[in-house]
């Protein structure tokens, strides 16, 4: 979700063959295919090849932001990319494409930069450095720097700064929406509503009437339909309390702008840790929205390990409940005392992450160091969110 849970490689992209607002055509190609076109309509296959490897790694980490983001259809087109320079990279339909040009992108197009400790595929601008510049990368000046002896990773330093990282080997996947496929409403649980969570709470920082959810728990009680309703009467929108898709799409449209994801000074999305309240211990006979959180996440765990008995959700901590968490805790050395603390929780939500990143969404994502000592980080057992903040 996002947008995605993980960033991902599109299987195939849709290009619009002009500026968004222009009548023109769709044409819908193999990601490596449209990054091949991009390449070749973009640089010269004479320059030295570490020109050529960083300006493509900033063409895919560029189009994988605009996929990530959702930055055209949260604003209703029917396509991830155009092929218009003023916002996005030039693509020739039917162009012959340049063999060397074809044979880095092979090796690279499952690569992206990303700024370090962030989630997002990092939006590597560029301009051809002579006629137009920026702020990003100088194709040209890019050239120059190969020709000093720069490496590609030494080069796209240069231009981004030296806290950036590459991701290798990320996962090829067929495009898929961040909206969930069905409304949100009162009583849904899971990731979804904690994007959802997450998204209202930083519009609501820009729209104070929105009122703030708190904790951010994954749990769609009475606080999250009562920001959904401010949000949808702010926007014109059905005031219902229901996150369906045209209410979903206006909060990620307006998501991305605020925190600028789609754009090289982007503040970034990190890493994300669901709220547990410091303190609190949860334990048989307390009801309410943190027991339904427990319980959603022991029964996602019962899944994939028979010992841990499968739950029901109903928010109430009864002898189920408790028989389950003493299990999870006898399987993970920590006491088995039935109860739910801080070390139990902490626990819990690391094993729950590392399913959901793992083997839901990513499969193996990041191996180790690729190429050009990228150094690409493990992710540390959470999960990764739309709009998450660092839980150190």
């Amino acid at each position: 979700m996002p947008l995605s849970i993980t960033p991902y490689i599109p299987e195939y992209i849709t290009v619009h063959t002009g500026p968004a607002s222009a009548q023109a055509e769709n044409v819908t190609v193999t990601f490596s295919d449209y990054i091949k076109n991009v390449a070749s309509s973009e640089i010269y296959p004479t320059w030295g090849e570490s020109a050529l490897r960083a300006n493509i790694l900033a063409q895919i980490s560029f189009a994988l932001n605009r996929v990530y983001t959702e930055y055209y259809p949260s604003r209703g087109y029917p396509f991830q990319i155009t092929s218009s320079t003023q916002n996005d990279q030039k693509f020739i339909n039917g162009r012959n494409i340049f063999e060397n040009v074809s044979n880095i992108v092979d090796q690279l197009f499952t690569t992206y930069i990303r700024r370090r400790g962030f989630v997002e595929p990092l939006s590597a601008r560029f301009c051809n450095g002579t006629t137009v510049t920026c702020d990003g990368l100088s194709q040209w000046g890019s050239e120059a720097l190969a020709r000093e002896g720069y490496d590609f990773l030494g080069i796209l330093r240069y231009y981004y700064g030296d806290d950036i990282e590459l991701v290798t080997n990320a996962p090829i996947a067929p495009v898929r929406q961040s909206y969930p496929g069905y409304p949100l409403r009162e009583g849904s649980v899971g990731e979804d509503v904690v994007v959802l969570q997450t998204m209202l709470n930083r519009v609501g920082r820009s729209y104070p009437a929105i009122p703030a959810v708190s904790p951010v728990d994954g749990i769609f009680g009475p606080k999250t339909r009562q920001a959904v309703e401010a949000f949808q009467r702010i926007f014109s929108l059905t005031p219902d309390g229901i996150a369906g898709k045209a209410t979903w799409y206006q909060l990620v449209a307006l998501y991305v702008g605020l925190e600028d994801l789609s754009e090289l000074v982007s503040k970034g999305q990190t890493f994300y840790r669901v709220e547990f309240p410091q303190g609190q211990v949860l334990a048989p006979g307390d009801r309410g929205d943190t027991v339904s959180q427990l319980q959603y996440y022991l029964s996602v765990l019962s899944q994939f390990d028979n010992y841990i008995p499968f739950l029901a959700v109903d928010g109430i901590y009864g002898p189920k409940t408790q028989q389950a968490v003493r299990a999870f805790q006898f399987r993970y050395g920590l006491p088995d005392t039935g109860t739910v603390n801080q070390a139990t929780w902490d626990r819990l939500y690391r094993e729950y992450a590392g399913i959901s990143a793992d083997v839901l969404e990513r499969g193996d994502l990041f191996p180790p160091s690729g190429e050009g000592g990228g150094s690409p980080d493990q992710f540390a057992g959470e999960d990764l969110s739309l709009g998450s903040q660092d839980s150190q």
